[in-house]
């Protein structure tokens, strides 16, 4: 079902569980208006998960950011205060805050000293429409840091928000027939990080082969290449620089 801002949602079109008390969960694009309205803000495709009991709008033409709570961002910081680090996620939204302390065994001996440009992978902790959305860097049923941090090194891409969703699926091959990273570990090791707001940082170690790694994700995501078309971007890359 394809929608546009300010369309209300079928009750039908809703995902329901076997368990009715169990709450929906709305994900990106999407807006309750209290008492029960829920309205999309960007134009795009209805989804659903009914496993899950969550619903999200995927935008065709990548469409623009809105933090939701718990997901997870590649944010840079923009500038620091005297607690906290102010990090954009998207050109769209205000600047996030970062708590100083918000990483992993951090206090004011240990905590990251970090400067303007500075990437961190980071779960959004609060987002409302009204206020400054707020990062950490730990996950919030652990309180470790799981995978979240300073991200040192490596470059970073903008894919479509719809590649990003893809990519952070659990299984991407299967669920989102996305290989493009699959094929390019096959031929070396390298590391990323995906944001849910649309960016990709790439690690390989050396500048060649991190370029070839994010040159192939973006080039998919431009392309909307099948998985045939993956592999063979994959192969030409690598060719064309070498490795």
């Amino acid at each position: 079902m394809f929608l546009l801002p300010g369309d209300q949602i079928p009750p039908e079109e809703l995902p329901t569980s076997a368990n009715p008390a169990a709450p929906l969960k709305l994900g990106p694009g999407l807006r309750h208006v209290p008492p029960a309205l829920i309205t999309p803000t960007i134009a795009g495709e209805l989804c659903a998960d009914r496993k899950k009991k969550a619903i999200w709008v995927e935008s065709n033409n990548g469409g623009r950011y809105i933090p939701v709570t718990n997901d997870i961002v590649v944010a840079t910081v923009h500038h620091s205060s005297m607690d906290y680090y102010h990090c954009a996620i998207s050109p769209h939204t205000p600047l996030a805050q970062l708590s100083q302390l918000a990483f992993e065994n951090a206090n004011k001996k240990t905590r990251p000293m970090l400067g303007p440009g500075a990437l961190v992978y980071a779960r959004v902790s609060m987002a409302h429409k009204h206020m400054d959305p707020e990062l950490e860097c730990v996950q919030a049923s652990t309180g470790r840091a799981e995978g979240l941090g300073v991200l040192k090194g490596g470059m970073v891409w903008d894919v479509s928000l719809a590649m990003a969703r893809r990519l952070m699926m659990p299984d991407p091959v299967l669920q989102g027939g996305v290989v493009v990273l699959r094929e390019c570990a096959e031929k070396m090791a390298f590391e990323v990080a995906v944001g849910r707001n649309g960016r990709l940082w790439v690690d390989a170690g050396e500048v060649r082969k991190t370029l070839a790694v994010g040159r192939a994700v973006v080039e998919t995501d431009q392309r909307r290449l099948d998985v045939e078309g993956q592999k063979k971007v994959v192969k030409r890359i690598w060719k064309e620089l070498g490795l």
